[in-house]
């Protein structure tokens, strides 16, 4: 048995911070996949079947700041949709990816630097495993900083939306991510 005092009865409704988690988390989810996937893909169309062929816009290359400006527009449009945004919302939006993905353009650039290093390192006749430790550890570093802008431009995009729109955002989220589950 419990020594605690029983609590007086109020007639408010218990609060579930874990719907709270659960909106912050997909809404994450949502600004994070329009940024992840503009970041990664660099031009307009994300590879695709493009004038160089299928997905040949991956790797190091530079992103074009008009192509990418034009991918995050379009892939906030598609993905603010079905919440009823404004145009001003959209453009918003747009424009957090869009600064996060200029921020975030030299890690990028320094992440595939990295690939080649880690390719040369294990090329050689004999494993050198302090120097693959040192870049694992400052690609842990960058992994870091690339988290930390990408939860920052979350919360900034999440602030332009209602907490109507934010629950609907949330609600195809789940719908699109059982699509691709199943």
């Amino acid at each position: 048995m419990s020594n605690e005092a029983p609590t007086p009865q109020t007639n408010e409704t218990p609060r579930k911070p874990w719907r709270r988690i659960a909106i912050a988390t997909l809404i994450a989810g949502a600004v994070a996949g329009i940024g992840f996937k503009a970041y990664a893909h660099g031009g307009p169309w994300g590879g695709g079947c493009g004038a160089r062929g299928w997905h040949a816009s991956h790797g190091a290359g530079a992103m074009d700041p008009e192509a990418m400006k034009k991918r995050t527009d379009a892939m906030a449009r598609w993905m603010l949709a079905d919440v009823n945004a404004t145009e001003a919302q959209q453009q918003q939006i747009a424009a957090i990816v869009a600064t996060t993905m200029t921020e975030l353009a030299p890690l990028r650039q320094k992440h595939f630097e990295a690939r080649k290093q880690a390719a040369e390192i294990l090329a050689k006749p004999s494993v050198d495993r302090a120097a693959l430790e040192t870049l694992r550890a400052q690609e842990m570093a960058a992994a870091d900083q690339v988290s930390k802008r990408i939860t920052q431009a979350i919360a900034d995009a999440a602030e332009v939306l209602s907490p109507e729109q934010r629950a609907q955002l949330v609600e195809r989220m789940q719908r699109m991510r059982g699509r691709w589950q199943s």
